[in-house]
């Protein structure tokens, strides 16, 4: 495989400030146009993703980003220096959306063909502009499988059709460029990272693959089992994915899916090494909306080159899997306790969280929905967003759980939870269980954990929520919500 992207720039809306290229109170179509283009050229990412699953995303998105920046792409080459990959629908779980999987595999040789023609008017090689598919909430590798044999069967395959007589469909409208493509998985629940082992090793061996890139969710785990929980849950399938790849001899690429907020990952510019050093067995890290938007350009230009520079791909150190799932048990029945209590005014609070893109309503499983009720929740940064603006980061939820055994394990295997805990301890309100149902023992318990002080100014901010949603002042509500997200520098 070429080299592996580092920095995957998403289009995750976890922005407390809009970009500068933005009109409206959303980053939509044309937008997102002109974000690719700003990432690959003023931020440095080397990865797009362009998501299909959730939204609407633009199928001539190649054209139109050759068109526009025909200068800048002559010289760094999409789909070699600066890739696109495509997110669409897994039909398994997104019925109602599943077709368009398959309308968004017809445009991949359809922008082969726009790379071909810019790469002949300029007398350089072609390269094709997408050649992988992120497949969202995978839970086996039939998924995969069926996606890539789709796609060489129907899609490229078509082409040595005839259409009448002796004309194939390629004599009729052209090559279909690539033959084939890779399938990611992104893979989401707590059972499917825990078999992430199995489910790559089997798509690899049945499309016989030496390379693969594995896609390991952050954000959805947390939601569904809290934060700790989908740490640990990682850490046992990084472990997992590297003895398979070593056993089958496997070359394997793991990308993580953290966000700017401590309950979804702490990635930040500010905190890109801290980060690469939690995890030394990712390749690739994403970097979503907050984190681009709500820095100074030069921060984001130096996070972003920290995580290009740091020694990244390295199996991991083996550690006691029992005895971590153990801790995911308890700590995720904890917090689903707490979210039980809790889910009603979360909903609540999370419709005064202002959109920053334009996507449809997200279908993604709810993990624990199974073990404590059916809480149908918000997405997860909506979630955090509608936690963090009346005083309780969600890192704090589960985590009273916690044994001094359990900490003292922690400290070994995964000592970022601490820094990631103390992050978001600084925004924490007592005055929250005010409006939530929740103890305040428990969540004490979790921030006295670790020394912080607390951010003043977010306080004020929280304070003035809590009023808000009490007196039913949604335009006060809104306006808090905005206040805090601007100072703790993410939405949610």
């Amino acid at each position: 495989m070429t080299d592996i992207p580092r920095v995957l720039s998403t289009q995750h809306p976890d922005n407390a400030t809009l970009p500068f290229f933005t009109a409206g109170d959303v980053i939509e179509g044309e937008d997102e146009i002109q974000e690719g283009y700003y990432v690959a050229s003023h931020l440095g990412c080397d990865e797009q993703m362009w998501d299909f699953e959730g939204k609407e995303g633009d199928e001539y998105a190649v054209k139109k980003l050759l068109s526009r920046y025909d200068d800048f792409f002559t010289d760094t080459r999409l789909g070699e220096d600066f890739r696109l990959t495509i997110r669409g629908p897994n039909p398994d779980l997104e019925v109602s959306e599943a077709k368009i999987l398959l309308e968004i595999l017809e445009s991949i040789p359809r922008s082969f063909d726009a790379a071909k023609l810019f790469a002949e008017d300029r007398d350089i090689e072609t390269v094709p502009p997408i050649f992988e598919v992120i497949i969202p909430m995978v839970t086996d590798a039939d998924q995969l499988n069926a996606v890539h044999e789709y796609y060489r069967s129907f899609v490229a395959g078509k082409g040595a059709e005839t259409v009448w007589g002796d004309r194939t469909v390629e004599d009729w409208v052209g090559e279909f460029r690539p033959a084939t493509i890779g399938v990611i998985p992104l893979i989401e629940q707590r059972d499917a990272l825990l078999q992430a082992d199995d489910i790559v090793g089997d798509y690899a061996t049945a499309q016989g693959l030496t390379d693969v890139r594995v896609f390991l969710a952050r954000s959805d785990p947390a939601l569904n089992y809290g934060s700790l929980a989908a740490d640990l849950i990682n850490k046992v399938s990084l472990q997992r994915l590297y003895r398979m790849a070593d056993d089958r001899d496997i070359d394997i690429h793991p990308m993580l899916g953290a966000g700017s907020a401590p309950f979804r990952g702490n990635l930040t510019p500010e905190r890109a090494m801290a980060v690469t050093e939690a995890y030394p067995e990712v390749e690739t890290f994403t970097v979503q909306s907050a984190f681009k938007y709500d820095y100074p350009i030069e921060t984001v230009r130096e996070g972003i080159e920290t995580l290009k520079q740091a020694e990244l791909g390295a199996a991991p150190p083996a550690f006691d899997e029992e005895r971590a799932l153990d801790i995911v048990d308890r700590t995720a029945t904890a917090y689903a306790d707490q979210v039980d209590a809790i889910a009603s005014t979360v909903n609540r609070l999370s419709s005064a969280v202002p959109d920053r893109r334009a996507r449809k309503l997200h279908i993604g499983l709810f993990g624990y929905s199974r073990e404590v009720g059916e809480n149908a929740l918000p997405r997860a940064i909506g979630y955090t967003a509608a936690l963090y603006s009346v005083g309780c980061p969600p890192t704090l939820l589960g985590c009273h759980a916690l044994t001094d055994e359990d900490r003292a394990f922690v400290r070994d295997v995964f000592p970022a939870f601490f820094q990631n805990l103390r992050d978001a301890a600084q925004y924490y309100n007592p005055r929250c269980t005010d409006v939530l149902d929740l103890s305040q023992d428990a969540l004490e318990t979790a921030a006295n954990m670790v020394d912080v002080d607390p951010e003043e100014t977010h306080r004020a901010a929280t304070d003035t929520a809590i009023d808000a949603f009490q007196q039913d002042d949604d335009d006060a509500l809104r306006t808090a919500i905005r206040r805090g997200a601007r100072q703790r520098q993410f939405l949610g």
